[in-house]
């Protein structure tokens, strides 16, 4: 489905009149009854919403733009502020940014005339995380200055750059705002709301800005790059560091080896802008570098996201609530140092002064963009076309698995005398002869892959639509074979998909097809990690389980290059008629949404024992035709009706999730509503009062059971006193006393449970006869999990091997991709009442990422399944349902979900 086109066409201007000098723009304090950082008080965004549209057609700076709908069908807008005269010109201005930014077509010398006449495009927006209010209410104090002040230094700013304001979830403020707000009694007033912020996914919708899941991704991918291409991205947050008030940039290491060196120093730039500004205007308390937990590693973040495409990304956490709190002691941030120049004293600290440091750094950036709008858009054109002439030739990118081999082809030598040192310095940073850098790094089998080709002939080519209409919404363009072609020998169909990395925003083609070789990075020589900030390894082809060949050289055929942002769809399916019914194709993931369809309506689906498909009766014919009428899916005509057949039948489901909402969960209900599986969700006290009894299955995802050692789990829980009643039902903890108990009588009388992650506890509660390989015996007799040192896999991606005759693993191959964070992994002995679902076959299993002391998973099981009583229970210790994100093991959880 085409996705609305929201370009400002001609942006017409309907909202303001140029020959308006002296304006009468309202206040916040007009609109909202009180002024922008009062303590204790919040706007929500309904009022926010009527205070930018009352704006926008009193100030001749702005022009507002619908930009798509959120998942609970709020609008949300894009605001665009400027002078009269760059907006009576804003068409040109966006056209240009666009032109450098995709880079093709120019050369320097136009480039350089195109971004003399070009404005630059600065991207600030708020109120991502609902719950960070300082986000949200610094975005309508920066507006109202922007569109009302007659000040020399903001006409400047406005004479000279293009600003875009968004807000990322209003669903969520209008949550958060009208349930701070409910309770008369300031000192009351609390942000323990009973579920997540932003339907489904919470604080994770900063975690979906290379898949875009969820509308208001969608919404703001298409903006920032498709429509507008914006050179500086600032994303505002909150909480700093204890004894701090802001962490900023520049940020630590490690930075991604895929960046344009110019965006690193770009980050530079615009950090010592911002620190300065606070410093003149003696705010202290800026922490950056290694006083920040920050990095410039991970892809999939709203501010992080924008490197992969040439855009200077800018985060800050600045600390503050609309109930008073206190900058509190550390005494070792009371020094000075590179990380922290300014220190700030302990100190009450109130919302107002939240909201003037957000204002100062929005300044200081817009006067950085100011003073530097030429090099921010000719250093983007740059940026750019090093990506475009990278791709178009043979490129080799250093990562830390090439330079370890070029140490150790070294020092190989050395030990066999074939070489002699040149140093006899053993520091970190000694040289070694030249002649490794050629044989090591530069041999051709490590350059990077210039095209990439998805066959249309692969077994989920639904699935492999979808990870490059990702691609398309980050701005990444593709082809589509129009007939079939040859390449090295081998026959593409016509429909296969073909991504080059000839484009400026090859960063994130690289990132998306290419494993991440995350550092080994330590506190110190042989010590613990350091925790990346998010996930050190999610390259999205490998998490989606699409086939795709690589290719050294540039390929040339019958390809027809799509428009920018225009989804891919799948070519519409015509079933013959048939004598013998029809097979629907159980590898790929879209057979079970249509399955489901079909359940709903009351055709019998049943499951072929001898193919693994699902099956449909000939007389179902038309019901399947509408079934997949847009899905693409390949359905076989059976030449005559399979002899052994499993009646399908959905099941009950029961989904956990707690008082606040969990965001695993939360993902859960997105995918089993995106395939058509019905659910509803239970809580704690579901459990302990018999309520579960109603369903067939219940489903514990991520957290949700207590850890083996302790006996209940640790969900936030409010004050009961300030919960009201409505939502009391969802309070409660899982206990190891009451709850397990329950659980295991659940099972026994014929009900199942599926547990995917740290919910896997319920194996040890259950007291199968099962051992965790990652725990060692101590000196002291007791068992203790193995020490970060020794190991440690924060999010990653390894390969398993699966038992693919058992039900289980139906529709999958052999070798599975797996999502993998420290995950559960189970000892065990193949039993009829007990089996492993599949294991690490070696001692080298990860794929992209980091995993330090891999070689405790060989022989691990990645999932198991126990026959208890009448009953079962699934247990998976990776993540097979990470964020929406790995479809490549969907098929792990759809494949249970059927009696």
């Amino acid at each position: 489905m085409k996705i609305k086109n929201i370009i400002l066409a001609a942006l017409a201007l309907s909202f303001w009149n140029s020959d308006i000098h002296a304006q009468n723009i309202s206040t916040p304090k007009s609109h909202f009854g009180f002024s922008i950082g009062d303590d204790y008080q919040l706007a929500n965004y309904r009022q926010m919403e009527s205070y930018f549209l009352k704006v926008a057609k009193e100030s001749n700076r702005v022009l507002i733009q619908e930009a798509g709908i959120t998942e609970e069908g709020r609008k949300q807008y894009l605001l665009v502020i400027s002078s009269p005269e760059n907006l009576a010109n804003v068409e040109k201005y966006r056209k240009i940014s666009q032109s450098l930014g995709r880079a093709e077509g120019l050369t320097d010398q136009e480039a350089r005339k195109l971004a003399g006449e070009g404005k630059p495009i600065v991207w600030i927006d708020g109120g991502m995380h609902s719950n960070e209010m300082v986000g949200s209410h610094q975005l309508i104090e920066t507006f109202y200055l922007l569109a009302s002040s007659q000040s020399a230094e903001i006409q400047n700013y406005l004479d000279k750059v293009v600003v875009l304001m968004w807000h990322v979830n209003p669903d969520g403020q209008d949550l958060l705002a009208d349930w701070y707000m409910q309770y008369p009694d300031a000192n009351k007033r609390n942000m323990s709301i009973p579920r997540l912020y932003q339907k489904y996914v919470g604080h994770d919708n900063n975690r979906d800005f290379y898949m875009f899941n969820m509308k208001e991704a969608s919404n703001l991918a298409k903006v920032m790059y498709i429509d507008w291409l914006p050179q500086i991205v600032y994303n505002h947050h909150q909480t700093s560091p204890a004894g701090t008030v802001v962490a900023g940039p520049p940020y630590r290491d490690p930075f991604n080896y895929a960046y344009d060196p110019l965006l690193v120093t770009g980050i530079d730039g615009v950090g010592f802008a911002m620190i300065n500004r606070l410093n003149e205007e003696n705010k202290p308390g800026y922490a950056r570098m290694d006083q920040s937990t920050f990095s410039t590693w991970w892809n999939g973040g709203l501010r992080t996201a924008p490197y992969f495409h040439n855009m200077i990304g800018i985060l800050t956490e600045t600390t503050g609530n609309p109930t008073p709190s206190e900058i509190k002691l550390v005494p070792e941030r009371l020094i000075p140092r590179n990380g922290l120049p300014n220190p700030i004293t302990p100190q009450k600290w109130h919302f107002r002064q939240s909201i003037d440091y957000s204002v100062s750094m929005n300044m200081g950036i817009l006067d950085y963009a100011a003073r530097n709008g030429d090099k921010l858009l000719y250093n983007f054109y740059k940026m750019g076309r090093n990506s475009i002439e990278r791709g178009n030739a043979d490129y080799w990118t250093a990562s830390p698995k090439y330079i370890e081999a070029m140490k150790e082809a070294y020092e190989a030598d050395t030990k066999a005398k074939k070489e002699t040192e040149e140093s006899s310095s053993k520091s970190k940073f000694a040289s070694i002869p030249s002649v490794y850098f050629e044989s090591v790094l530069r041999r051709p089998e490590n350059r990077d892959p210039r095209v990439y080709i998805l066959s249309a002939d692969q077994a989920d080519f639904g699935t492999a639509i979808k990870f490059v209409n990702a691609l398309i919404k980050s701005g990444v363009y593709a082809y589509q074979a129009t007939a079939d072609f040859q390449h090295n020998g081998k026959r593409y169909p016509k429909n296969s998909l073909i991504v080059k990395a000839n484009q400026a925003f090859r960063p994130q083609v690289i990132d998306m097809f290419e494993a991440q070789d995350h550092p080994h990075d330590t506190q110190y020589e042989g010590g613990p990690p350091i925790r990346p900030y998010d996930a050190a390894g999610w390259t999205l082809a490998m998490q989606m389980g699409v086939d795709y060949d690589r290719f050294y050289e540039d390929v040339e055929g019958p390809f027809q290059k799509l428009p920018y942002g225009e989804m891919i769809l799948a070519e519409k399916n015509v079933l013959p008629n048939s004598k013998g019914g029809y097979l629907i194709n159980a590898k790929a993931n879209d057979a079970f949404w249509v399955v489901n369809q079909l359940l709903s309506n009351g055709t019998k689906v049943y499951r072929d024992q001898g193919s693994k498909d699902f099956y449909v009766d000939a007389a179902m014919r038309d019901r399947l035709q509408k079934a997949i009428s847009n899905s693409g899916l390949r359905v076989q005509v059976a030449t005559k009706k399979p002899t052994k057949l499993t009646a399908l039948k959905p099941l009950k489901i029961g989904l956990f999730d707690h008082y606040g909402g969990s965001m695993p969960s939360g993902w859960t209900r997105w995918i089993l509503e995106q395939y058509g599986f019905e659910y509803t969700c239970f809580y704690p006290q579901d459990i302990d009062n018999g309520a579960i009894d109603k369903y067939d299955m219940l489903l514990f995802i991520g957290q949700g059971i207590p850890d083996r050692n302790d006996k209940v789990t640790k969900f936030r829980q409010p004050d009961t006193n300030l919960v009201p009643e409505e939502y009391r039902y969802l309070l409660g903890q899982v206990s190891k006393e009451k709850s397990i108990p329950a659980l295991k009588n659940y099972v026994e009388k014929g009900g199942k449970i599926l547990t995917v992650g740290a919910s896997s506890e319920l194996v040890y509660h259950f007291d199968l006869p099962v051992t965790d390989p990652l725990v060692v015996e101590g000196k002291d007799g007791r068992s203790n999990p193995l020490s970060s040192a020794e190991y440690y896999i924060p999010t990653s991606i390894l390969q398993a091997s699966l038992d693919v005759s058992l039900a289980e693993n139906y529709g999958l191959d052999p070798n599975i991709n797996i999502v993998f964070n420290n995950s559960p992994v189970f000892k065990l002995e193949n039993k009829q009442d007990l089996y492993a679902i599949g294991s690490f076959q070696t001692e080298k299993p990860l794929l992209s990422g980091w995993a330090h002391g891999q070689q405790y998973l060989k022989g691990g099981s990645i999932g198991l399944v126990a026959l208890l009583g009448k009953g079962k229970l699934f247990a998976f210790g990776p993540e097979i349902t990470n964020r929406a994100q790995s479809h490549g093991t969907f098929k792990l959880l759809f494949n249970q979900l059927y009696n």
